[in-house]
This record gives C-alpha cells, structure tokens and sequence, in this order.
C-alpha cells in the first residue's frame, strides 16, 4: 500500500514567520555581481540619457529623453532602496554607501528615507494611522477639509496625480520637512546638509557651462532640463508604482486594533506582472512586492522564487495581477475614501448629503 505525501501546510495562517519559513534559503543568497552588473546598466542609462538632452534642444527629442531620464533616475533609486534595506551586498558599510549614490540623483535623504520608508512603512504597512504612504482618508475627513484641501486631494488620487502626491506627501513632508526626534535627528540633519551642498554644486555647476556657452537664459535652462525636469517625471514614476503596490479596490487597510504584520504584508500589497524590458532595464523586480514586504533582505534577483513559494503555500491570500491602464483607471475611480471599520474603499459619491 503506498502513502502519498501531502505538500508542507504552514502550521498557521496568521504568522509572518510561518511566511518567511517556506521562502527557500536560496532567495536570501545575494550576488556581489549581480548587484554590480545592475548598477552598472543603471548608471549607463541615466549617464546616456543625460548626455543627450546636454546635446539637443529639439522639442520631441527632449519629450523622450525626459522620460529616459525620468527613468534612469526611477532605476538607480530602486536599487538604492534596495541597498537601504540592506539587500544588494553583504556589508551594511557598502549598502549604505551605494544607497546614498544611488538615491542622489532623486534628492532623496538615505538616512530620512529608512526612518520613513524602511521603519514606518515596513513596519506598519496599511495600519490606520501609522503608515503614512497612500494613507486613505475617512469620509468624515473629507467633510471636515475644505475647499483647497479637497481639491488637492481630488488631483493628488486622481489617475495623473500620484507624483503631485509622492512629491508633497512623501518626499517633502516626510523626509526633506520632517524633524526626526531622538538619535536619529543628529544624523539625519548631517546628512541633508550633505547632499543638499551636493545638489547646489552640482545645479551652479550645469548653471555656470550653460552661461558659458549661451548666457543667462542658457544658465537656467540647462540645469532645469537635466536635473530638474527629470526629477519630476521620477516622482511620477515612482508615486504611481508604489500607487500600484498598496491601493486596489481588494488592498485592504486596517483599523489599530484589527491590524497584523501578517496582515499587513501578505494582504495589502501585490504582485504586478509588468513588461519584460521595462522591468529589465529599470523596475529591477520592484513589482513582485509581496515577498519583499514579507522580509525586505530579499536581493531583487532573488524576489520571483521568494513570490513563486509565497503564492504556491498561500494561494487564497496573495494577490497577483497583470499590469492594466484600464484597471488602473478603475482603481483611481473607485478608491478615494475609506470605511476602516468596513474594510472598504469608497468613492466620493459616498460623501455626500
């Protein structure tokens, strides 16, 4: 009589550490190469992209080298927030220096971003009150605003407003503004002033070679159109990926009492299938989101084995999707308020009266 064997059951279905157990222990191997390879292509991209808007002002050649740009800048900062979680090389010393690099280019404060992003949005993800990233708003809230305050709410969670958003929320209110308490606030401060000296010689730079070469109006121009209009498309990348990563009509948030880490990592964010080359060249796995909540020292290389484990163990929870303009639109139509206590989202039509 033969016995078949049963596929492993995780003992429970609310503990995240039942998660991280059948995530195979090859997923958390990292490759100095790999690591190396890809910063290399990311540095090509956005080096290249930057040499060709130094070389021509035609308008449709600039509308395409922006996004380019956009883009190279959106690549070398996913890898950057990979070395901030620690993912990309086994010294935390290098991670944390190739983080720094990599997140220049974007204005972003390491040391500010692993406060916010690392601590707070891993630490709490889609916790009521907590995690501020795409933190939804009540309808007594959205009665309570007024007129200015609604409207920016209705272009900041419109289908074009995630960079508005990730600009003003994110990067300006929760990095750049925000005054850190304790041991972290020496640091953090450092750090601005560090970069931000950076950001004046590398702006007056590109500002004296263009008055140089054309003038005033040269002066200005140049260090806006390398420096200034690519970091607004790669807020409008990056607000409208991680847009993608935590709101959906089945993405849940959760009150303080009813939240979990289980919850909050395997149930409010998604695996997005996205184009092979846009991944490639620049997302870098970003999109395959579950397993890097369930435990962010998975290098990007390693993150489809992790997602395939995940999904094959908890089939019923995960969700996966396929990149979709027309689901996108649905989600930003349909996801403007939010009931906690119903665990839904609502639109604003529910506001009213």
């Amino acid at each position: 009589m033969s016995i078949e064997t049963a596929a492993p059951v995780p003992r429970r279905t609310d503990s995240l550490n039942d998660v991280r157990a059948v995530i195979p222990a090859a997923c958390y191997q990292r490759s100095a190469s790999r690591a190396v390879w890809a910063l290399l292509q990311a540095f090509v991209l956005y080096a290249g992209a930057l040499a060709a808007l130094v070389l021509t002002d035609r308008w449709w050649a600039l509308l395409l080298l922006w996004l380019v740009a956009g883009l190279g800048v959106a690549g070398l900062f996913v890898l950057g927030h990979d070395a901030s979680h620690g993912a990309l090389f086994e010294s935390r010393r290098v991670n944390r220096l190739v983080a720094q690099v990599c997140m220049a280019p974007s204005a972003h404060v390491e040391t500010a971003w692993d406060l916010g992003h690392n601590r707070i949005h891993h630490g709490y993800t889609t916790r009521e009150g907590f995690d501020f990233v795409w933190h939804p708003v009540t309808i007594q809230a959205y009665r309570a605003m007024g007129r200015l305050a609604r409207t920016r709410h209705r272009l900041e969670w419109s289908a074009i407003g995630s960079g508005a958003y990730y600009l003003r929320v994110v990067w300006w209110e929760k990095m750049w503004r925000f005054s850190a308490p304790g041991k972290r606030h020496r640091a953090i401060v450092r750090d601005k002033a560090v970069l931000g000296s950076a950001m004046v010689v590398v702006v007056g730079a590109a500002a004296a070679i263009g008055a140089l070469g054309g003038g005033w109006t040269a002066a200005v121009w140049l260090p806006f159109k390398l420096f200034v209009v690519p970091l607004l498309v790669f807020t409008q990348i990056i607000g409208w990926t991680v847009y993608l990563h935590h709101v959906s009509t089945d993405i849940r948030w959760w009150t303080r009492r009813g939240w979990t880490q289980f919850k909050g990592q395997m149930e409010s964010t998604t695996n997005i299938a996205i184009p092979a080359l846009f991944n490639r060249l620049w997302m870098h796995n970003i999109f395959v989101h579950v397993p890097h909540h369930v435990d962010a020292r998975i290098p990007f290389h390693q993150l489809p084995a992790a997602a395939a484990a995940i999904t094959a163990a908890y089939p019923h929870t995960v969700h996966s999707s396929r990149l979709s303009i027309a689901g996108y639109l649905r989600t930003t139509r349909a996801c403007k308020l939010y009931d906690f206590e119903a665990g839904r989202w609502l639109a604003y039509s529910a506001a009213r009266g």
